[in-house]
Parts: C-alpha cells; structure tokens; sequence
C-alpha cells in the first residue's frame, strides 16, 4: 500500500530540519520547537501538518523578519539539491523538499508586512521546494509589487522560478488560496504567460497549461482567443501546451475550441449507445458500448465524451461530462468502442437512488443516449 501523503512531513522530517536550523543559529531552539510539533502529527492530514509546522516556527524564529529569513537561507540546501519526494533531502546539504511548504507558509503570514523581503526570499525557497502556495497571500496584499517581480522573473535562469511566476498567480490553484481578483479578470497574469509560452523547460510549460485551463473554467471565449492567435504555425511544443489547456474547453464541447483544433464538423453517421447491466448498485459499474458508422467520404477526427445524468436529493440531475475517446473514423467505416464506468462512494459526490441518463457527445454534440437504474 502506497504510503499516505500526510507522511511526507512526518517526527523525522521535523526533527531534522530542526537540527538544521539549530545547527546555522544556536538560537533556534530545537528540542522545545519538536516537543510541539510532533505530538500533533498523528492527527493530522499533509496541510494541516504544513501549517502546524509553520505555526510553531513563527514562535521559534527570531521577531525580526529580516533576522529570521537570513537564518532560514543559510540553512537552505544548495540550489540544486531539490527533492520532492517523500524522504526530504536532510543531509549536511541543509534544507529541502516538504518542511519547506511549512517555511514558506511562515514567510507568507510574517512576510505580509516586510513584502520585498519576503519576495526575495521566496525567489530563493521556491529553487530548493515551490513557492506557489506562499506567494499568493503575497499578491493579494501587494498586486503591483509583486507583478513587477513576476515581470522580471519570468527571465530568470532558474526554471523553478519561471514556474513560480505561473503557478503562484493560478487563479484557482488546488490547495492553494484563490485569488478572488485574478478569477474576476486574470488580464494581469497574461502577458506573463505569454512570455513563458515556448519556455523551453516543459517543467514551466505545464504549469502554463494548468493556468490557462484555470482560466478557462471562467472566461472561456478569452481562452479560446488565446488559442485562436496562438495555434496556428506553433511548434510541437507549443500544440502540446495549448491542447492541454484546452482539455476542459474539450470536454464541454467548446465550438470554437473544437473549430480551432480541427474537431468542430458534425458527425456524419449512426451511433448507438448501449448499457450494461441496466441495474446495479452503488460500488458497481456499467459498461458503455457505442457503435459508430460512418456516412462520410472522407475520415473523421472525432473527440468523443460521455455526460452521466447524476440523480440528486430533490430528483433533478445534475451532468459531469467524462473522457471518452479520440479516434480518427475512416471513411464509410463502422467502429465499437468500449468503455466501463465505476459507480462507487467517492468524497466529492453522493450518490442517490434512480435512473442515471447518459450521453455521448462528439466533437461538441450529443448523439447517443442510454440509462441505467442505480440502487443503493
């Protein structure tokens, strides 16, 4: 069994890092700053850790910021000693990996006040562990500040600091605070993004995908503009970051997202959707089985989704569109394409009693439905 996330800050990890610190400042006191944070673990999950963690460092660093963050970097692991893995690099090096999310939560909540600093000292942190969750606080106190770093870094020679520019100003980063304005209008953030567009770390170029699909889920005709003036004669590299930024715009049946990639024809043909069993109950799963025949003369790039009609409390449904498949249909030829689809308990959704309508769609437009009985 795979080792839970709550794990990657764990009593070793802390008691090593506070070995570090106490190591570059004899002021740091390491035994009381353990005796705080490791009774409290047991109970709780990754974040939670994170920020138990950064709670107890605003009590055990120096009151002066300045004074603080100087401690933190000398005890910084070299640039280039960067692990994200689960057993955080704790050698002679100095620090890295996970108990930073907890340094940078710290330099996020005291650094509210002291943002130059804290900026600078984030552009450090983020080489050795990211800084995408610290420096957000940062940008709501302080927009104009931090976007004219943003503007310089996005040339930096490091890649974890280009990356940072994109994913800190995420609008809807997971885990992360969201940036309410930057959701309301990410204009801002554009200009930096397109800088970063053919950065030639893919490292980076992920992380503008990510942004921009963000973007997407609430100003989608503005991301398909971006698209619509960025696609045509990009390189390989360049398709691959914009179609992944598109895969939401994909799902939904954008039609000038599925224009711009080449998806948004009409099917011609027949489908037909079947489903089996018809009944089962929750924990079970369906198969989907949609026959295709092609009326056309020529091939068919097709990208095909199905939408599950969820059956909620008041007996309405409510759709979640689901990947399906993307398959190229030659000409008057016919294809069956399968698929299962689990019911089971999951955190993000309850499940309840009824008929479940399913729908295909391709290339944006539904051409199939089917149903099923879900028992409880």
């Amino acid at each position: 069994m795979a080792e839970p996330f709550k794990n990657f800050i764990n009593a070793e990890l802390v008691r090593s890092a506070a070995n570090q610190l106490q190591r570059v400042d004899a002021r740091f006191k390491a035994k009381p700053f353990v005796a705080r944070v490791v009774p409290q673990l047991d109970a709780l999950e990754l974040k939670a850790r994170a920020l138990c963690v950064a709670d107890a460092l605003a009590d055990a660093l120096p009151a002066d910021f300045d004074d603080a963050t100087n401690l933190l970097e000398r005890a910084l692991a070299p640039v280039g000693v960067r692990d994200d893995a689960p057993a955080m690099h704790l050698s002679g090096d100095g620090l890295s990996g996970w108990f930073l999310w907890s340094v940078g939560e710290y330099a996020s909540r005291r650094g509210i006040d002291h943002p130059e600093r804290a900026l600078t000292f984030l552009h450090a942190l983020t080489q050795r562990f990211t800084a995408e969750f610290a420096i957000r606080a940062l940008i709501v106190a302080h927009p104009e500040l931090v976007y004219r770093s943003l503007a310089q870094w996005v040339h930096d020679d490091s890649e974890h600091v280009r990356r940072l520019v994109s994913e800190g100003t995420r609008p809807r980063l997971p885990w992360g605070l969201q940036l309410r304005t930057l959701i309301a209008d990410p204009s801002p953030s554009l200009p930096l993004l397109e800088v970063l567009l053919d950065d030639p770390s893919e490292y980076v170029r992920r992380s503008v995908a990510n942004h921009l699909n963000d973007i997407a889920k609430d100003h989608p005709a503005l991301v398909a503009t971006w698209v619509e003036k960025h696609l045509p004669g990009a390189s390989p590299e360049r398709r691959a970051l914009l179609k992944h930024a598109c895969r939401t715009l994909i799902k939904k049946g954008d039609p000038r997202i599925l224009e711009a990639w080449g998806l948004g024809a009409k099917f011609r043909g027949t489908a037909t959707l079947s489903i089996a069993p018809r009944r089962i109950t929750l924990g079970g799963a369906v198969e989907l089985t949609l026959d295709l025949t092609s009326t056309s003369k020529q091939p068919q790039s097709l990208v095909i989704d199905y939408l599950v009609h969820h059956v909620k409390a008041d007996g309405r449904t409510s759709p979640k569109v689901f990947k399906g498949w993307t398959v190229t249909l030659p000409a008057r030829a016919a294809r069956t394409l399968t698929r299962k689809h689990a019911v089971k308990p999951i955190t993000t959704r309850t499940y309840y009693a009824g008929v479940h309508r399913v729908e295909v769609q391709i290339n944006g437009t539904v051409v199939a439905e089917a149903e099923f009985r879900l028992a409880l």
